[in-house]
């Protein structure tokens, strides 16, 4: 058991029971998300069921269109909150950390917290402490965990069993496969980016950026400087490339899946993929993401997206507590997971017997699921204003300290300087 069973053990995962209108005067709502591929199919399955299901017995109708990926979907809804056009807003939306900062300022949000306070018999507690705590922005709980993912490792099981070495655990070990098998693999291929030097910094006690990762406030300093955690962390990524088993270079998921690649970490959706793009040419082996040494805790901070709503009156409120309480919910949660990678996102799809049983066919799933049980709420992913070049900065300093030569004491200065000053002229023109 992951937890003993609390109260009605879909508290949170069912949907509302008052009826909204006759099924012959459906309500109308719209679902924008940003799914493509057998992620798309599933949703797109999953909403014609709502329909035929929940919707039709409560006269709800719901229409889900594709806005591309989760940046051109965030990116519209800038547009329609800046000109002023709120109206043309979906009822609900499927958001990624890009979007939180704009839609926890935006007045025509409806976030889980005002439906809690309209809603007192609203529960959340069946969400994944980890999961529900990564919407959280400024102490308001903005949506509701969906298409949660973690970065796990994935590694050729096949070839590391033939010379007798075990998955990693640390870094340090990466670099004692490359010792065991020689020159004939590329053993790991990455490059840290925002979300993955926040979960190395995590494993250590440390945020990345100050105001408890930008979840408490505007960002405006790195807050792993002065604890040591990065100059750490830049020490041990600089030993591991001297071994040789690193290839500072983003990892190739054709690589990895043609056996030419040993290990790479990666969202822990990419797992039905993989398994289709091996095709059982190796055995897949997921286990959790790498610690940054062995005094390091697990874990990974939790990714992917949720679900927020938009307030286009009481009538549309509801239905769209409705669909995301539908999709959000143990049934739901289990069959997009089942079909993607995706980890369920409530306590009581972990617990039932679907996902007991699919996880006993289907080890390679459990990995993540794990993990972000056993990773503490406390360890947050990084809010930042600046996303995209802050993102990018961070791919290109650590870079630049491996392809230069540059000592771990110079990088932290250096990225101090970099990224602390890109956070400070954010937070100083968006006061």
């Amino acid at each position: 058991m992951l937890r003993k069973m609390i109260t009605l053990v879909l508290a949170a995962c069912v949907a509302l029971s008052v009826p909204f209108a006759r099924a012959d005067a459906a309500v109308e709502i719209v679902f924008w998300h940003s799914m493509t591929e057998t992620a798309g199919e599933s949703l797109e399955n999953l909403v014609e069921e709502f329909n035929r299901t929940v919707g039709a017995e409560k006269g709800i109708h719901v229409t889900a269109v594709y806005q591309g990926a989760y940046t051109e979907a965030v990116t519209k809804m800038n547009g329609m909150l800046s000109a002023g056009r709120p109206d043309t807003l979906p009822d609900v939306m499927q958001l990624d950390a890009t979007g939180k900062v704009v839609y926890g300022a935006a007045e025509a949000a409806y976030t889980a917290d005002d439906l809690l306070a309209e809603r007192p018999d609203a529960d959340l507690s069946d969400y994944l402490p980890p999961a529900l705590k990564n919407w959280n922005l400024n102490g308001v709980q903005l949506g509701i965990p969906f298409a949660t993912s973690t970065t796990v490792t994935y590694y050729n099981k096949t070839v590391l069993d033939s010379f007798g070495v075990p998955a990693p655990v640390t870094l340090q070990d990466i670099g004692e496969i490359k010792a065991a098998v020689g020159d004939g693999y590329t053993v790991y291929a990455a490059v840290p980016n925002t979300p993955t030097l926040n979960n190395w910094l995590g494993q250590m006690g440390s945020d990345l950026v100050n105001r408890r990762n930008g979840s408490e406030g505007t960002a405006d300093g790195l807050a792993c400087v002065e604890n040591g955690a990065l100059l750490t962390f830049l020490t041990v990524w600089k030993d591991l490339y001297a071994t040789g088993a690193l290839d500072n270079a983003d990892a190739s998921t054709d690589a990895f899946a043609a056996g030419k690649l040993l290990v790479m970490t990666s969202s822990s959706s990419k797992v039905a993929g993989l398994l289709d793009r091996i095709d059982g040419r190796f055995e897949l082996g997921v286990c959790a993401y790498p610690r940054v040494n062995a005094e390091a805790a697990g874990g990974a901070t939790v990714s992917g997206s949720c679900l927020v709503m938009f307030d286009h009156g009481e009538t549309r409120r509801q239905a769209a507590w409705e669909l995301v309480s539908y999709l959000c919910g143990a049934e739901a949660q289990v069959s997009f997971a089942r079909a993607t990678g995706y980890i369920p996102g409530c306590f009581s799809a972990l617990e039932s017997g679907a996902w007991r049983d699919f996880v006993a066919e289907n080890p390679q799933y459990e990995a993540a699921a794990l993990q972000l049980t056993d990773t503490p709420d406390t360890m947050l992913s990084a809010t930042v204003g600046p996303s995209a070049d802050f993102y990018y900065a961070v791919m290109n300093d650590i870079s630049d300290m491996l392809l230069d030569d540059l000592t771990p004491e110079e990088t932290a200065e250096m990225m101090a300087d970099d990224l602390g000053g890109m956070l400070e002229i954010y937070a100083r023109n968006n006061r």
